[in-house]
């Protein structure tokens, strides 16, 4: 699946940087656009179905977060896809390998693809953005 316009919701800088040089090493020409927190995500997302501007095909989203974790912005965010008929992509990039928090995941199946453990390598990232 082709992807043009990404999120990535993590609070994080590190992990910005890496997907970014993922990115640029695996020649895959997105620029995602980054948030620290998903209330911040979110609310973007609010506007954009508001204003009917393009949404993100993907979303690359931590799950411990500060202000709106993303557990929480996955609450949000079912709430907001009865306003729109476009189908964002949403996986799950976390540092946390817990069984909890995997099968929690796997709760959100009809909205969340896949789990990834941080730190992302470039075998995960050609997984979602070259297959």
């Amino acid at each position: 699946m082709k992807f043009n316009n990404v999120f990535v919701v993590d609070d994080d800088k590190i992990h910005h940087f890496i997907i970014r040089k993922l990115l640029e090493s695996n020649d895959i020409a997105i620029e995602p656009v980054f948030f620290e927190n998903g209330l911040d995500a979110i609310n973007d997302l609010k506007e954009k179905i508001n204003n009917g501007d393009i949404l993100p095909d993907l979303i690359l989203l931590d799950i411990n977060m500060p202000v709106l974790d993303g557990w929480q912005f996955l609450e949000e965010y079912i709430g907001l896809r009865i306003k729109t008929t476009q189908q964002i992509v949403i996986h799950i990039i976390s540092s946390s390998d817990s069984r909890i928090d995997i099968e929690r995941a796997e709760s959100y199946k009809d909205i969340v693809g896949n789990y990834f453990v941080k730190p992302m390598t470039s075998d995960a990232i050609k997984s979602i953005f070259l297959s």
